[in-house]
């Protein structure tokens, strides 16, 4: 069985062929219908359809100091330029709330600053000039204390949503380690201090195993001491109002779920799932995945869901091909620090010890690589540099092609598996 696959690489596509297999079969997300007209979807949103809340021009009065957080640069895929005119707008036309009474708060987490490029992609050109924008910073000197939560993470938050009616515009995603981003997150990673964050985050690691915890992960939230430790700790800040977009492959988007912080996220949760959840029937010997290009693969921090999503469709031993561009590196300041702890056999110690988010996706990255016996990868990312990380680094994709042997072997490609889930029975 012969095929071509056309795959996203950065801001580029890349053509492969795939020839003698036994089977190929390519795994994509269910088919959705996209909305037509934004601007109705958008008022249903914040009006009749509000999910567990009253419509937003009830939450908000025209005396108001309005802080609206939204999602940084890397998930500028999920369109929020368009959506945030339309929001910014409402506020001031429907709730008479002031132009100057608003901030746009960028939800950065432990990520780096926004350049004043930046800003405009994530809020419009048109809000930036009537908006004040700003970015979150976690190691700011003036965070606000508000609880500790039952696990002990002491919540330190951005004074700027505190004291202020807080409106939060996100995406919702499959995420490897709070089950789904969105919701909670734009909360706690996205405006907390950076020892919260870390307080919450190192509880991916098992308690008494040198691995990942079990609980934590893709898809899953029951028992998910991170989603769990998250949504306690956004319960402590009192939002308003959220908004919760889900985009199709395609980049347009599918729904928008506004209303309560917890129930809104949910019913986009479960939109999520539907569309993005794939079932299979069995593992493949080889799998070929994109991330999805551009900004899905801007760095290794980012692009390694797309590998972490397609590890699920791998056979235990099995051989994958993995476009991922990576022309910011690691992402995380600290990525390749942990290069060494890991040659040196002491990468689970040395992350307890000195726990970062970081190291963690870093270790995550680590420990799903070694399911397979071969992680070929297109990228941009020094071959020397992660050969240790399990990962057989090129930038020729001819070269790599070179290695691959087809013939008898089952084939899956995912195009986009930076957001397809594919799930065994």
């Amino acid at each position: 069985m012969d095929a071509e696959f056309t795959l996203k690489y950065g801001s580029e596509t890349k053509n492969i062929s795939v020839c003698g297999a036994a089977s190929i079969e390519t795994i994509l997300p269910k088919e959705m219908s996209e909305i037509d007209d934004l601007q109705a979807a958008f008022l249903q949103a914040v009006t009749d359809g509000a999910i567990g809340s009253r419509p937003l021009r009830e939450m908000v009065s025209p005396d108001d100091l309005v802080t609206i957080v939204v999602s940084d640069i890397t998930r500028s895929w999920m369109r929020q330029d368009l959506i945030m005119p339309m929001l910014v707008e409402y506020l001031h036309k429907e709730a008479g709330v002031g132009y100057q009474q608003m901030t746009i708060l960028i939800a950065l987490g432990t990520h780096r600053p926004s350049s004043p490029e930046e800003m405009v992609r994530i809020c419009s050109e048109e809000v930036c000039r009537k908006v004040k924008v700003v970015d979150h910073d976690c190691d700011a000197d003036d965070l606000v204390t508000v609880g500790t939560t039952s696990r002990g993470t002491v919540v330190q938050v951005n004074p700027l949503v505190i004291g202020r009616k807080v409106i939060v515009l996100g995406g919702t995603v499959h995420h490897m380690m709070a089950g789904f981003g969105g919701g909670r997150k734009n909360i706690l990673p996205g405006v907390a201090g950076r020892e919260t964050i870390r307080q919450n985050h190192r509880r991916a690691l098992d308690p008494e195993k040198a691995m990942s915890d079990a609980r934590v992960g893709c898809c899953k939230l029951r028992d998910n001491p991170i989603h769990e430790d998250m949504a306690e700790a956004a319960g402590m800040v009192p939002v308003a109002y959220s908004l919760n977009l889900v985009v199709s492959s395609n980049g347009k988007h599918a729904g928008i779920f506004g209303g309560d912080l917890d129930a809104a996220w949910k019913a986009s949760c479960d939109f999520q799932r539907a569309c993005y959840e794939v079932p299979i029937d069995h593992q493949a010997d080889i799998v070929i995945c994109s991330t999805g290009g551009y900004p899905k693969d801007m760095n290794l921090y980012q692009g390694c869901k797309g590998m972490l999503n397609a590890m699920r469709a791998l056979k235990p031993g099995g051989i994958m091909l993995w476009l991922c561009k990576c022309p910011e590196g690691g992402g995380a300041p600290d990525y390749f620090d942990w290069l060494t702890p890991l040659r040196e056999d002491r990468l689970d110690a040395a992350l307890r010890a000195d726990f970062t988010i970081g190291g963690y996706i870093f270790y995550l990255t680590c420990e799903q690589l070694h399911l397979a016996s071969h992680v070929y990868t297109l990228t941009e990312l020094d071959a020397g540099l992660v050969r240790p990380m399990g990962i057989e680094a090129s930038r020729d994709l001819s070269a790599l092609m070179a290695k691959l042997d087809f013939t008898g072997k089952s084939v899956y490609v995912l195009p986009f598996a930076g957001s397809v889930v594919p799930v065994t029975e």
